[in-house]
């Protein structure tokens, strides 16, 4: 019985997917470009952190990086956020501009064109 349950879990944890980190990390607010880093204590908010996203006014608060695969336009991000009600996954479009400007281009949402904040 032992055996048995050790294996399950093995082979579960196993089957873990590890999520990739997003292509920028930090703090970014949503405005027009910028040579430098804006106060974004006015803006809506996009903070890239290892592989967790949150979005200060999105419908939903938190989103995990399921994967990143670089392409001639950018990165190809997928997240999944989950709600309690809903479990689903988002795809967009992740184009560094230069070290203080990024475009997320959503699905839906178009582009959103990304400062870095101070």
């Amino acid at each position: 019985m032992r055996l048995s349950l050790a294996l399950a879990l093995t082979v579960t944890l196993s089957s873990v997917a590890l999520a990739d980190s997003y292509p920028v990390q930090g703090r970014w607010g949503a405005g027009q470009p910028s040579k430098q880093p804006v106060d974004c204590s006015n803006l809506r908010v996009i903070a890239f952190n290892g592989d967790q996203r949150t979005d200060s006014r999105g419908g939903v608060p938190a989103y995990r990086n399921i994967s990143v695969t670089p392409s001639s336009g950018g990165a190809v991000v997928v997240d999944e956020f989950n709600t309690g009600q809903i479990r689903a996954r988002v795809n967009f479009t992740l184009r560094q501009v230069d070290p203080n400007n990024v475009e997320m281009d959503q699905q839906r949402g178009g582009l959103l064109k990304l400062q870095r904040c101070k």
